[in-house]
C-alpha cells in the first residue's frame, strides 16, 4: 500500500511538475493561455472565444464566438478603448440582436496570399525597418499613433506586452533623427489560438504625416508579410476604411484582394462619427473646424453648421451661444484682429509690451534704401504687411536682385511690404488659450529625400500628396518662383534628379500650408519663452491665439517676435488638449459635464 501510496504522489508530482514546467514555458515565450467552455486545453484544436488585447483596445476573433458570446463579449469594452469584432460572416444577424449597441464599421477587409507574394528587393533610403525592441520605441509608437489620429496604446502596455509570440511589431525608424515615423502589426492567428487555416492579419499600419521618406507604408506591408510567410502562415488580413483611397491603392498594387468578411464595433464616443447622424455639411468642414465640432458634439453642446466651405458654425449649450470660425470666435474683439492682421501694428503692441522683436522697414521705391537694409542685415525676410497661410512670404533673401523679385510677389497680396532682419534658426508656433499655454510646437520648412531616380518635382508632387492627406487638404507645397529661388540657391533646379539619401530644403518658410510640418515641443519649450507668448496674447488682449517667434532652439530663452495669428490652427497641435481647452473657454464647466 506505501509503495502505491508512493507511486500516485509520485505520479501526481509529475503531472504537477510538467503543468509548471507548462506554464513557465508560456511565460518565457509570452504566450497567453486561452480559457475553454467545458473542455480542456488542448493544443491541437481551435480555441474558443478567442479575444486578443492590443493596447487600444481588443481584438474578437468572430469565427471562434457564438453571436451570443461575442455580444456579452462586446458588452465588456474597457472605457476610452477601441474593440473590434472581426471576421463576421453574416453581420446583419448579428446587428438585428442588438441594434442599438453595436454597428458594421464601414471598412472593406482585404486579404493577401503568401503563397504566391513575391518580395521585393528595393530599399527605402534613409529608413530602418526593426522589430520593438525598447520601452523607448513604444513611446515612438504612441507619437505616430497620435499624429495620425489613431487611439493610442495605454502606458506600459508594450513592455508588458513585447514578448507575445502572437503579436509582432515593425518599426520604421529615420536613420538620421533616430525617430519612429511608422509602425505595422501583425497577429499570428495560429500561435494565438491555433488557426486551422492558418492565417494572420496586420493592424494599425501608421506612417508618420511628417516622415520624409516615400514608401514607407510599402515597406512595412512588404516586412510583415515577408516575415508571415517564413512562419510557413497562407494568408494576411486587413480592415482598412472604405474611404481611405491613398491604403487602398497600396494595398491593391501589392496584390491584396476583397473578401466579403466585415467588422462590428461597439456605439461608443470614439466611433461614434461611423454611426451617428452627421451634422449637416459636416464633410465639408476643413480639419480646424472639425475638430471644434467634434468635442463639442462629445460634451453635448449644440452644432450649427452656418457656412461649411468657411468654417463657421455656432455652437450653443445652457441658454449660451457662440459663433465661430474655426477657433475664432465671437470672444475675440475687432480690435485685437485688426491688431493681429496687420504685422507692422502688432509688432508696435507688443514691442510697448518689452517683447524682442527684429529689425524691420517698410519697403519702397527707394534703391538705395534697399540696399543700404540688406547691406546692414545680410539677410532678410519679406513679408506682405497683411496675409495669411504663408502667402507672398520670402525668406533669406542675400541679393538686390532677389529683393525686388520677393516685393513684387509680396504686392500680389498687400501693396504694403514689410523687410525684416532674418533670424536663423527655427519657427516656434506657442497656442495660447485664455492666456495660458495649451501648446508649442517646432514648424519646419519642406524637404524632400531624393531616390536617385525621380526629379525633385516629382519627389515634391510625391511629399504634397502625404501632407494633403494627413491634414485633409490644408497643405500642399507650391512649385512657383519662391520654389525654384530656394533651389537655385543650392544649384537644383524642378527637373534634377536627387541623389539617393540627399534630402533639401524646397522653401524655406515653416508655413504649414505651404507643405512645412509641424513638431510638438510643448514639454521642452523653455518658460521664458512661454512667458513671451503670454505677455503677447494679453497685450493684444486676444483670448485664443498663435504667437510666432524665431528660436535657435525651443529650450533655450533667446527668440524674437514673428507675428501673431488671431486663428491658430488647432488641429496641428494634437495631441496637445488646444480643442478640450477651446471649448472649456466658451463654456466653462462643459468638461466636467462630459
Amino acid at each position: 500500500m506505501k509503495k502505491a501510496r508512493d507511486g500516485a504522489v509520485s505520479q501526481r508530482r509529475s503531472k504537477g511538475t510538467q503543468a509548471l514546467t507548462h506554464r513557465l514555458e508560456r511565460l518565457r515565450t509570452g504566450a497567453k493561455p486561452q480559457r475553454h467552455a467545458n473542455k480542456p486545453d488542448r493544443d491541437d484544436e481551435q480555441q474558443p472565444n478567442v479575444s486578443l488585447d492590443c493596447g487600444w483596445g481588443r481584438l474578437l476573433f468572430a469565427q471562434t464566438y457564438s453571436d451570443e458570446a461575442l455580444l456579452s463579449d462586446l458588452s465588456k469594452e474597457a472605457p476610452s478603448s477601441r474593440d473590434i469584432a472581426f471576421y463576421v460572416r453574416d453581420p446583419h444577424v448579428l446587428l438585428s440582436k442588438a441594434p442599438q449597441e453595436i454597428f458594421l464599421d464601414p471598412s472593406h477587409t482585404f486579404r493577401l496570399d503568401l503563397s504566391t507574394y513575391r518580395a521585393s528587393s528595393r530599399r527605402t533610403s534613409g529608413i530602418t525597418i526593426r522589430r520593438l525592441a525598447t520601452e523607448a520605441d513604444g513611446e515612438g509608437i504612441n507619437k505616430v499613433y497620435a499624429a495620425c489620429g489613431m487611439v493610442q496604446v495605454r502606458p506600459h502596455f508594450f513592455a508588458s506586452d513585447r514578448d507575445n509570440r502572437s503579436m509582432t511589431y515593425f518599426l520604421a525608424q529615420d536613420e538620421a533623427t533616430g525617430e519612429i515615423v511608422g509602425t505595422v502589426t501583425g497577429i499570428d492567428h495560429q500561435r494565438l489560438f491555433n488557426d486551422p487555416e492558418r492565417g494572420a492579419s496586420l493592424w494599425c499600419l501608421a506612417v508618420h504625416p511628417q516622415a520624409r521618406q516615400p514608401g514607407i507604408g510599402e515597406k512595412l506591408v512588404r516586412k510583415l508579410a515577408e516575415h508571415f510567410q517564413a512562419r510557413g502562415l497562407a494568408y494576411v488580413d486587413l480592415s482598412v476604411m472604405h474611404d481611405n483611397e491613398q491604403a487602398i491603392r497600396l494595398y491593391e498594387k501589392l496584390n491584396f484582394r476583397r473578401m466579403q468578411l466585415f467588422a462590428i464595433k461597439r456605439k461608443n464616443a470614439i466611433n461614434e462619427k461611423f454611426f451617428a447622424m452627421p451634422h449637416q455639411s459636416y464633410e465639408a468642414l476643413n480639419p480646424y473646424a472639425r475638430l471644434i465640432v467634434d468635442e463639442a458634439t462629445r460634451r453635448g453642446i449644440h452644432v450649427e453648421i452656418t457656412d461649411a466651405e468657411g468654417g463657421f458654425f455656432r455652437l450653443s449649450h445652457g441658454g449660451r451661444s457662440v459663433h465661430c470660425r474655426e477657433s475664432l470666435s465671437e470672444l475675440t474683439s475687432a480690435v485685437a484682429m485688426s491688431i493681429c492682421d496687420d504685422k507692422a501694428i502688432t509688432r508696435r503692441v507688443v514691442t510697448a509690451e518689452g517683447l524682442i522683436v527684429p529689425e524691420q522697414m517698410e519697403a519702397r521705391d527707394d534703391q538705395d534704401a534697399l540696399k543700404a537694409f540688406l547691406n546692414e542685415h545680410k539677410k532678410l525676410v519679406v513679408k506682405p504687411a497683411r496675409g495669411e497661410q504663408g502667402r507672398g512670404i520670402s525668406v533669406g533673401i542675400t541679393t538686390i536682385e532677389a529683393l525686388n523679385d520677393a516685393i513684387a510677389a509680396a504686392r500680389k497680396v498687400c501693396d504694403r511690404v514689410l523687410l525684416e532682419a532674418c533670424f536663423d534658426g527655427e519657427d516656434l508656433r506657442l497656442v495660447v488659450i485664455d492666456y495660458k499655454l495649451v501648446a508649442a510646437a517646432v514648424r519646419r520648412p519642406p524637404r524632400v529625400v531624393g531616390d536617385g531616380k525621380s526629379t525633385i518635382s516629382a519627389l515634391i508632387e510625391k511629399q504634397s500628396r502625404r501632407r494633403e492627406a494627413a491634414t485633409g487638404g490644408e497643405s500642399r507645397i507650391p512649385m512657383d518662383a519662391e520654389t525654384e529661388r530656394c533651389l537655385a540657391e543650392q544649384d537644383l533646379k524642378l527637373d534634377t534628379v536627387l541623389e539617393e539619401g540627399r534630402e533639401i530644403v524646397v522653401r524655406k518658410a515653416a508655413n504649414l500650408h505651404t507643405g512645412g510640418s509641424i513638431h510638438d515641443v510643448t514639454a521642452s519649450v523653455h518658460p521664458i519663452l512661454a512667458e513671451a507668448a503670454c505677455k503677447a496674447a494679453k497685450a493684444i488682449n486676444i483670448p485664443v491665439v498663435g504667437i510666432d517667434l524665431m528660436v535657435h532652439d525651443p529650450s533655450d530663452p533667446d527668440y524674437v517676435f514673428i507675428e501673431a495669428n488671431e486663428r491658430p490652427g488647432l488641429a496641428n497641435h494634437e495631441p496637445q488638449p488646444t480643442a478640450e481647452s477651446f471649448i472649456e473657454l466658451l463654456f466653462p464647466g462643459s468638461r466636467t459635464a462630459a
